[in-house]
């Protein structure tokens, strides 16, 4: 291309090294402070999933101690809920 048609300056460089592209793209710098917030999220993510495993071990183990006429009333008391809850859902969305 012809320098008359340059829309630069001249003592301007057409593309540099040190910032390649358009010139719109961020410095290195702020990817360091998006890897540390994509790090804190997924150590985040891996506490509540190990949370969740533990309390669910837990629930497992309080539920095959309980006699057997209580697991069947948590049964049918979750039965009754889940069936509730189908209802109300097909009622919302005119099933």
């Amino acid at each position: 291309m012809s320098e008359s048609f340059r829309t630069t300056p001249h003592d301007q460089p057409w593309s540099s090294s040190t910032s390649p592209g358009n010139g719109y793209q961020g410095s290195s710098g702020d990817r360091g402070s998006h890897g540390d917030a994509d790090a804190s999220e997924a150590g985040k993510v891996v506490l509540v999933g190990v949370l969740g495993g533990l309390l669910s071990a837990a629930g497992y183990l309080i539920y095959r101690r309980l006699p057997d006429e209580q697991k069947q009333r948590l049964q049918s008391q979750l039965r009754v809920m889940l069936q509730q809850r189908i209802t109300e859902i097909r009622q919302n969305f005119n099933i």
